[in-house]
């Protein structure tokens, strides 16, 4: 009687000591849902032809994904395992704060919103063969500094890399946070993205998915309210990039936003957020081109860069808000239009021709400095 009574006793206070650790301590697990689900949502497999790119499992799949995540987050020592039972996956971390798991949860109910759309666009008889449901997957959950939207992912992202920053598009970007005093391992934490198309597709596919983004409205709009909360009452900043963008948030939320020009919109009742619009990332190989400047060399380079100019002025509004959320986003603009079209010209210039025409720092101060 007395043995059976101390195993009780024994037994309920490990299970007392387990529930009352704090949650992502001794572990937080979620529920990812059954695996037609988890599968739909994390594109599975992602990159399969007869041969398999990478030969992973569905559980594989979304443990690399989430590992990013911690990564991202700057929770080094933090660790996430997969788990199957039956037919329901869950997610296991350890080291993460409490609550953790919560925007990851917000992701997966929104991508459902996002694969009902993409499915009903189908129906519709306009997905392509080479496109790919892609949702933005990978990015910092927890330590959001800024939200950038974009228009959609190159497919390569998913198919290649299965990585959702690992683009010309995104690396250059980051390489323009870093110009602005953002450690480039911290550069993630900036990228949040939110594309307007969750659909991985060609590079050159944009004109292809014009018409569709409204089969998007609810996940869209659900993405930018939630990525755009910030932890301490003031919203995230956000970066509108390229026209299509820059013309969805006119339509969706009726602010008009030029490159450099700076608004602000209503992501939901009272949560007013700043967003700032700027040129695709990628615009400036186009606009360099000495074929879009009537054949001249010299104009090309000009063009190149009063657009670098423009970049580093709109990656420098981003970083200072993404630091400080709640300073005034205007004053921040005006500052650093300042820096990178006026006192920094020179930097501005000599950043063009390293990034952009590949000339070494030294021939691109000496070309700088003769012009």
């Amino acid at each position: 009687m007395h043995k059976r009574s101390g195993v009780a006793i024994i037994l309920a206070s490990l299970l007392f000591g387990c529930a009352s650790q704090p949650s992502g301590q001794q572990g937080e697990r979620l529920d990812l849902g059954d695996s037609a689900r988890v599968s739909r949502l994390f594109a599975y497999p992602n990159n399969c032809s007869v041969i398999c790119y990478r030969d992973w499992t569905l559980e594989q799949t979304v443990q690399h994904y989430l590992e990013q995540s911690l990564a991202r987050d700057g929770y080094a020592d933090a660790r996430v395992t997969i788990h199957r039972q039956g037919e329901r996956l869950y997610a296991d971390f350890a080291g993460t704060p409490k609550g953790y798991g919560q925007p990851l949860k917000q992701l997966l109910d929104a991508g459902d919103l996002a694969y009902d759309g993409a499915n009903q666009l189908n129906r519709d008889g306009k997905w392509q063969y080479d496109w790919y449901f892609f949702l933005p997957l990978g990015m910092a959950l927890d330590n959001r500094k800024s939200v950038e939207l974009l228009h959609f992912p190159p497919d390569y992202s998913l198919t290649q890399a299965q990585d959702y920053l690992r683009s010309s598009t995104t690396d250059r970007w980051a390489a323009l946070l870093v110009s602005n005093g953002v450690p480039a391992t911290q550069t993630p934490a900036y990228q949040t993205i939110v594309d307007i198309a969750p659909i991985a597709a060609p590079a050159n596919a944009g004109s292809a998915l014009q018409g569709v983004y409204g089969y998007f409205n609810d996940y869209q709009q659900r993405m930018v309210r939630e990525l755009s909360a910030g932890k301490g009452g003031a919203s995230l900043p956000m970066v509108a990039f390229g026209s299509p963008v820059r013309d969805w948030v006119k339509q969706q939320y009726g602010v008009q936003l030029a490159v450099l020009g700076l608004g602000r919109i209503e992501a939901a009742p009272g949560q007013q957020v700043s967003v700032l619009g700027a040129n695709h990332p990628s615009y400036i190989w186009y606009a360099a081109d000495p074929a879009n400047n009537q054949g001249s060399q010299a104009k090309a380079d000009a063009t190149g860069i009063r657009v670098m100019g423009q970049d580093l002025s709109a990656a420098c509004w981003q970083a200072d808000m993404g630091r400080q959320p709640a300073g005034d986003p205007q004053q921040t603009l005006a500052s650093c239009t300042q820096k990178w079209q006026v006192t920094d010209q020179l930097q501005t210039c000599e950043l063009f021709y390293v990034s952009v025409r590949k000339l070494k720092p030294g021939d691109a101060e000496a070309k700088c400095q003769a012009s």
